[in-house]
């Protein structure tokens, strides 16, 4: 029989995680599409490189909603986190080491 959330959550913890998953998700979602306008208005590496970085957390919060249905098992949504966790710190550092030393300013 299908559950509406997985085993690990009980009745109020679930409905309050659900709730801050969807928060997350659209506040996620919004930041992302932010990323892609403003990549697609400068069009540099920098800016890919950070929009990809919000996708990643979308993809974040959606794995999330996952393992709280009991879609994505737990060693999975440990693997899956922890790795985007680590890319997208990685894509920031790079898009900062990429952006370059600041421009003096007169």
């Amino acid at each position: 029989m299908y559950q509406a959330v997985g085993e690990w959550l009980s009745g109020t913890e679930a409905a309050v995680l659900l709730v801050v998953l969807g928060l997350a998700t659209l506040g996620t979602a919004a930041l992302f599409l932010v990323g892609v306008a403003g990549y697609r208005r400068r069009g540099t590496s920098v800016y890919l490189l950070l929009t990809v970085a919000l996708g990643l957390l979308v993809c974040r919060s959606v794995v999330g909603f996952g393992t709280a249905l009991g879609i994505v098992p737990m060693p999975i949504h440990h693997l899956i986190e922890h790795g985007s966790d680590f890319a997208v710190a990685t894509l920031v550092l790079y898009a900062l080491y990429r952006s370059g030393p600041p421009s003096p300013s007169v």
